[in-house]
């Protein structure tokens, strides 16, 4: 506890006051709306949502808003409400083989069962500054249909002719951990990660991802599905005999295909990478995806030679509110700190000067 600063409880609430003001901004201009928030920055809701662990829209354009648009303040805002909640239950695993896809590309096999499906991306846009979106002019609004047609995934088209490796079946008995109830240990099995990368900084992990295709990593991958729809949500109810669905949720589900050459104990094959996460967000998953991949080198016999294929280096780092806590944590009071460091380089300065004043056998003694 830092108690060396006095009267700073007026001056914190005047900060809050000063905040407050900011957020509004022009009186003159109508408040922005979270209803404006979630349909009109819906991809900066999804990133909050998804890395907050909470999926809520909602809440997510709330904190967005109350964050004056800071990602990881309104992240940190959002996991701080999700602390509060109660926890009454563990969901059954999504079936995104059942996904009722709105969008859906590969960049593995051109003509895939059930099409391409771009829906809305911006792969294909100029990157150009668009005037006519100062104003309030809404473009015409395409003809597209509610998501519902489910579609067989690529994987299943190398698995058929058996050249890539299972869908990731874990061991008899395994009970899926919680990085929010449990401390963290190494080596983390392969849940964990997943649950630590889909909440995990998308920038951190977009420039790991991006440093397995220089060279740190020695991986090759390809895309070898990207797909975007709703999932439904189901619970266990042991007094009902039988699930029960929860609703609809929107996710972003990526698999990478990776070649290996093979080991003693396995043939030549294509292996996975993996990513999940919340609402629209296709850059954060094949970056997990890709991530991913590199971390499993003890599945593979393989060294570890980059940051992005060392777990603990990844995971210790990658969730940015620990990170801010670190960082931003240096802003307070450390006034006896620098004090004490102060004292003593002055002393080691006092020491030196004598020492040079001395000729340089002086400076080898002071420096011994």
């Amino acid at each position: 506890m830092y108690v060396a600063v006095k009267g700073g409880e007026a001056a914190i609430a005047n900060a809050h006051r000063l905040l407050a003001d900011r957020r509004r901004g022009d009186r003159s201009l109508p408040s922005i709306t979270i209803e404006q928030v979630v349909e009109q920055l819906g991809l900066g809701v999804d990133r909050v949502m998804a890395e907050a662990s909470l999926y809520d829209r909602s809440l997510a354009a709330l904190a967005v808003r109350q964050a004056r648009g800071d990602m990881i303040e309104a992240i940190f805002i959002l996991r701080a409400y999700r602390t509060t909640l109660p926890r009454f239950g563990y969901s059954e695993p999504i079936v995104t083989g059942g996904m009722l896809v709105e969008r859906r590309v590969s960049a593995a096999y051109k003509d895939l069962p059930g099409g391409q499906l771009l829906g809305p991306t911006f792969d294909y846009t100029h990157r150009l500054l668009d005037p006519s979106l100062i104003g309030d002019v809404a473009a015409a609004a395409p003809a597209v249909k509610k998501p519902g047609e489910q579609v067989m995934r690529v994987s299943d088209i190398l698995d058929g002719e058996g050249l890539i490796e299972g869908d990731g079946e874990m061991p008899e008995g395994h009970v899926a951990g919680d990085l929010t109830r449990e401390p963290m240990e190494f080596p983390m099995p392969r849940d964990l990660r997943l649950q630590a990368l889909a909440r995990g900084d998308e920038g951190f992990l977009l420039a790991l991802a991006y440093s397995t295709q220089r060279g740190y990593g020695r991986t090759h991958p390809f895309v070898g599905e990207v797909r975007i729809g709703e999932v439904e949500v189901e619970l266990d109810l042991p007094e009902l005999g039988f699930t029960v669905s929860l609703g609809v949720i929107r996710v972003t589900e990526c698999q990478m295909v990776n070649q290996f050459k093979g080991s003693a104990t396995e043939p030549p094959q294509f292996t996975r990478g993996y990513g999940l996460v919340f609402g629209q967000s296709e850059r954060k998953a094949m970056s997990m995806s890709l991530v991913d991949r590199a971390l499993r080198t003890d599945e593979f016999s393989e060294d570890i030679v980059a940051p992005a294929q060392d777990q603990e280096f990844v995971i210790s780092h990658a969730d940015n509110v620990q990170a801010t806590g670190f960082v931003e944590h240096l802003k307070l009071p450390h006034y006896v700190d620098f004090q004490a460091e102060l004292d003593l380089v002055r002393r080691m300065r006092r020491e030196y000067e004598a020492a040079r004043a001395g000729g340089k056998d002086g400076i080898k003694e002071a420096a011994e």
